[in-house]
C-alpha cells in the first residue's frame, strides 16, 4: 500500500472527536484529513477529498450515520462508532469494517484499523491476496511487523507473544483475536496456545512441528485439519 490511508471523523461529540483524533495520529498507516460534526459537512469533504476510511458515529444530528451511509453511491470503508450496541447488526449489514462501542480502548481501535489496512492493501495488490504486514501495540509503541518475519505466536496469560526473526512482541490480545487479523492461508492454528507461519515450517515429527528453532506442540484436536491440508499441499 502506498502512502497513508486518508481518514475522516464524522462525530458531533468533542470528547469522542479528540479521542479518535489521538488514536488516528498514533497509527503509522493512518492520516486524518477532516473532522466533521454532521452528515452535511461530511458530504462536502467526500466531494472534495479522496477519503478512504470513515470513522462514522451513528447518532448524528438531522441524519444518522446509517442513513447517511445509505445515501453514498460509492462509500469509502467505514468503521462505525456509537454508544448503542443495538445498531451493530444493521451496521454490519452495510458492510462496515468494524463497529466500535464507546468507550473503546486504543487496542480495540487498533484491531479495527488493522482490518481496514488489510482490506485496502489487498485491494491495491489484488494479485497478491494477503497483506504484507500488521500493526501491533507493544512496549507503548505501535510496531509495523512484516508477516513474512513472523515465526510463531503463542498465548502468554493475558497477552500473546509474537515471535519474529528480529525479536518478539508482547501484545495485549487473545490468540483468537490476533488470529482473526491474520491471513488464514499463511497462518495455521496447531494448538490451543500456538499459531505458526506455514512459510517457516522446517518439518513435522510426532506431536510437534519445528518452526525456526522452536518445537511447537500439535494439539490433538488440530491434527486432522493439519493432515488434510498437508495432503492437499496447502502448507
Amino acid at each position: 500500500m502506498t502512502g497513508a490511508i486518508q481518514c475522516a471523523i464524522i462525530e458531533d461529540e468533542p470528547l469522542a472527536q479528540n479521542i479518535l483524533k489521538t488514536y488516528i495520529e498514533d497509527h503509522p498507516a493512518l492520516a486524518l484529513t477532516a473532522i466533521c460534526n454532521n452528515a452535511e459537512e461530511a458530504q462536502k469533504v467526500l466531494l472534495r477529498e479522496n477519503i478512504e476510511l470513515l470513522f462514522l458515529d451513528i447518532n448524528l444530528p438531522k441524519l444518522s450515520g446509517i442513513s447517511f451511509l445509505k445515501t453514498l453511491p460509492h462509500p469509502p470503508l467505514v468503521i462505525f462508532t456509537t454508544a448503542y450496541p443495538e445498531y451493530a447488526v444493521e451496521g454490519f449489514e452495510l458492510d462496515a469494517i468494524d463497529y466500535l462501542l464507546k468507550p473503546f480502548s486504543f487496542e480495540r481501535f487498533l484491531k479495527a484499523a488493522n482490518k481496514a489496512v488489510r482490506q485496502l492493501n489487498t485491494k491495491e495488490i489484488s494479485d497478491q491476496p494477503i497483506s504484507s504486514f500488521i500493526f501491533l501495540k507493544a512496549d507503548k509503541k505501535v510496531h509495523k511487523v512484516n508477516l513474512d518475519d513472523i515465526l510463531h505466536i503463542e498465548a502468554a496469560g493475558d497477552y500473546v507473544k509474537v515471535v519474529t526473526e528480529n525479536g518478539q512482541y508482547l501484545v495485549n490480545d487473545t490468540l483468537k483475536g490476533l488470529q482473526d487479523e491474520l491471513p488464514g492461508v499463511q497462518f495455521i492454528r496447531v494448538h490451543k496456545s500456538y499459531i505458526i507461519s506455514r512459510n517457516k515450517i522446517k518439518f513435522f515429527e510426532g506431536n510437534y512441528v519445528k518452526v525456526g528453532n522452536a518445537d511447537i506442540p500439535i494439539g490433538n484436536s488440530y491434527k486432522e485439519e493439519i493432515s488434510t491440508r498437508l495432503k492437499e499441499r496447502n502448507i
